[in-house]
C-alpha cells in the first residue's frame, strides 16, 4: 500500500540488460495467471486496494484507455498471482513507452493486495514480469516509474536488478527532483526525519 505520509516525489528505475534473472518462487496457494478479457475488473480492484487510484471505477477507465486498445497485447503482457480460491491478488504489466522516437520496456502497475502482502508475492510478480518482458522484448534495458509514496516497493525493485536513475526526460518524466527523492528516500531507510 502506497505510503502517503512522506512527500510525493517521482522516481525512475531502469534495469540493465544482460544482468542474472531474479528466481523467486510464489509461495503455496497462488499461481501465475494471464489477462484474460474482463480481467480488467479484478486488475482496478487490485489497483485501488492499494491506493493507486480513488476508486475502481476510476482505475477501470484508465485500463479501458491505455491498455484494452490493445488486448492481443494484454494477454501476453499483463500478469496476475491468483490465490487457489481463484482471487486475483497481484499484477503487474510488461508494457512500453517511447522517449522520443525510442520505444523502451516499462514495467506498469505493479501491486499486491494488502490482505496478501508480507508473503513474497510482490518479489515474485517482479521477477515474473522481468522474465515476460525478456521473452517478448529480448534482453533489454527495462525502465518502470515509481514514488517515493511507494519506498517498501523500491526495495523489492533494487533486489531485481533496478537502479534508480538519474537519466532526464525517460518517457514523460523530467526527472528534476532525482535528488530529492534519493534524499526522502535516505531518510525513511535512516528512520531520519523526512526533508520536505
Amino acid at each position: 500500500m502506497l505510503d502517503k505520509s512522506v512527500p510525493f516525489v517521482d522516481v525512475l528505475m531502469h534495469r540493465k540488460s544482460n544482468q542474472p534473472l531474479p528466481l523467486v518462487s510464489l509461495p503455496a496457494g497462488y499461481s501465475f495467471v494471464s489477462f484474460q478479457p474482463g480481467d480488467e475488473k479484478a486488475w482496478a480492484q487490485i489497483e485501488a486496494s492499494v491506493l493507486e487510484f480513488d476508486s475502481e471505477i476510476d482505475a477501470l477507465l484508465r485500463f479501458q484507455r491505455d491498455y484494452l486498445p490493445y488486448l492481443s497485447e494484454l494477454e501476453r503482457r499483463c500478469i496476475f498471482i491468483q490465490s487457489d480460491a481463484g482471487e486475483k491478488v497481484a499484477t503487474a504489466t510488461a508494457w512500453w513507452s517511447y522517449t522520443g522516437n525510442r520505444r523502451d520496456p516499462w514495467i506498469h502497475w505493479v501491486a499486491v493486495k494488502p490482505t496478501h502482502q508480507g508473503k513474497g508475492l510482490g518479489k515474485a510478480v517482479v521477477a515474473e514480469i522481468i522474465r515476460r518482458m525478456i521473452e517478448i522484448e529480448g534482453d533489454r534495458d527495462i525502465y518502470l516509474h515509481t514514488q517515493t509514496w511507494s519506498h517498501k516497493a523500491i526495495k523489492i525493485y533494487q533486489k531485481a536488478g533496478f537502479v534508480i536513475t538519474s537519466q532526464p526526460n525517460l518517457y514523460k518524466y523530467s526527472n528534476h527532483e532525482y535528488e530529492r527523492a534519493l534524499a526522502i528516500l535516505a531518510a525513511i531507510d535512516n528512520n531520519q526525519p523526512i526533508p520536505l
